[in-house]
């Protein structure tokens, strides 16, 4: 069985150059990057939670967890400008195929109906993200060490000019796009 890069060297770069005509393999849409993200409202009131959320990223990724902090206040929310709120793992290179591989072949596959990824969330410029509401379906993270779950976006950055070519190209390295309805990702 082929592994992600493989996919993507084997199977989509030629099918990607053959059918949008690219002769120049420099002009063939790439995987750039992966972004994980776990945006955490809550730790306002208790900041133990992005410790435990970075734990966990670090862990299903690979890589240590950054903390991202809020740009500007908003009173509502009771949130103050470069209050922390979330933590982001950037992926590149052999870390985001590996992860890409993991993410495709063991933890969505073990998503209650899993039936395929919507095929709607592209942004315009090729690229896609994912919602997931569990951080449970990764085998990394141990259920009893858990304190509560946690949702995050995984955004798959490519270099694809539309969401044409970045849909080919995702679906070509093993991505299962379909029409589907959001709760298809629950638990």
């Amino acid at each position: 069985m082929k592994n992600t890069k493989q996919k993507y060297v084997e199977d989509a770069v030629p099918s990607l150059a053959k059918t949008f005509d690219i002769d120049n393999p420099m002009a063939i849409p790439k995987l750039v990057k992966v972004v994980v993200n776990i945006g955490l409202g809550e730790a306002i009131q208790n900041s133990k939670l992005l410790d435990q959320a970075a734990k966990e990223l670090a862990q299903i990724t690979g890589q240590k967890a950054v903390i991202c902090h809020a740009r500007k206040s908003i009173a509502s929310f009771k949130l103050r400008e470069k209050m922390p709120i979330g933590v982001k793992v950037t992926l590149r290179g052999g870390r985001m195929f590996e992860f890409l591989d993991r993410l495709l072949n063991v933890a969505l596959p073990r998503v209650k109906d899993f039936r395929g990824v919507s095929s709607k969330a592209f942004d315009g410029r090729g690229n896609y993200t994912i919602g997931l509401k569990d951080q449970l379906i990764f085998p990394e993270i141990d259920l009893a060490s858990t304190e509560r779950s946690t949702g995050m976006n995984i955004t798959i950055v490519t270099s694809a000019q539309d969401d044409q070519k970045g849909r080919l190209l995702l679906e070509k390295i093993g991505v299962p796009l379909g029409e589907i309805e959001r709760r298809a990702l629950i638990f």
